[in-house]
């Protein structure tokens, strides 16, 4: 059984409701980077500071680990038994970052970083139109090599794969 999964994809993917998901169904900690790595009102840490929190998280016996920062890459991926990748189109990535950011203007949305209220961040939105573009052929390479490393990967493409795979996860763990 796996005990320590990283999963990566675009902004709006769904990474996070998966992990939360699996960490329901198997009783693995979730860890969504993006609570560690954000301080209040959207402050960045030091790269020097962030690396450390990731090589800490890592190094715990198990997780479920949400989120991109691929120059955190080489502390996880060497951690992790089982890489999943959530590949959604684009549309649907952009469609829910604007989504949850009308349902939670101006508020700390659930599963957020404390003292981040949502907000328009063009920058963000652009990340999120050209990532399929720019990302997700690295990512492809990358997973290719952790396939060939031995590691089980996972590349769902679309909400229906996303869902097949959870249900074949194990239950609760007893």
């Amino acid at each position: 059984m796996a005990t320590r999964i990283l999963i990566i994809g675009c902004s709006g993917s769904g990474k996070s409701t998966l992990a939360r998901q699996l960490s329901e169904r198997t009783g693995l900690p979730a860890i969504h980077l993006d609570q560690h790595y954000f301080g209040p009102d959207w402050k960045e840490p030091t790269t020097e500071a962030w690396i450390e929190t990731v090589k800490a998280l890592a190094a715990r016996d198990e997780w479920i680990m949400d989120g991109n920062y691929s120059g955190t890459f080489p502390y996880r991926m060497p951690r992790a038994d089982t890489v999943v990748y959530v590949d959604q189109p684009t549309w649907r990535c952009l469609y829910r970052v604007i989504k949850r950011t009308l349902r939670y203007w101006h508020r700390v949305r659930p599963g957020s970083a404390p003292g981040c209220r949502e907000r328009f961040d063009r920058h963000f939105l652009h990340y999120v139109a050209v990532y399929n573009l720019t990302r997700r052929p690295g990512i492809l390479k990358t997973l290719e090599e952790q396939r060939k490393a031995g590691k089980a990967v996972f590349h769902l493409s679309g909400s229906a794969a996303v869902r097949r795979f959870l249900n074949t996860q194990p239950g609760p763990r007893l």
